[in-house]
């Protein structure tokens, strides 16, 4: 899951993109549960956040690389509501097809 952890550069699949917010999600979720169940107000959560916030980005700039977009558009997710909706369609827009100029197409590369 965290094999290309600080990679900024080549492409993500929306599989790999998904199934990296996904796995995110569930461990969340499980470490929300253990730190009510220890009352520790939520830290263990916040390490894990600390932990996953460069592959977070690192993911999400190759994912944009694979619409062909810089990784600056990233930025645009800090935009109130607007951002959040141009980024949730940028992550589940197709990829280009063949190699763009970030690099080789991963459907066609695995």
């Amino acid at each position: 899951m965290l094999k290309k952890y600080a990679v900024f550069d080549s492409r993500a699949r929306r599989k790999e993109y998904w199934f990296f917010v996904l796995f995110n999600v569930i461990i969340s979720l499980v470490l929300g549960f253990v730190d009510g169940l220890l009352s520790s107000s939520g830290i263990i959560g916040v390490i894990y956040g600390f932990a996953v916030l460069i592959p977070s980005i690192a993911v999400s700039v190759r994912r944009l690389h694979d619409i062909n977009r810089s990784g600056w558009w990233l930025l645009i997710g800090l935009i109130p509501l607007i951002g959040t909706i141009v980024m949730l369609i940028f992550m589940v827009t197709d990829g280009t097809t063949g190699d763009n100029q970030y690099g080789a197409d991963p459907k066609t590369a695995s």
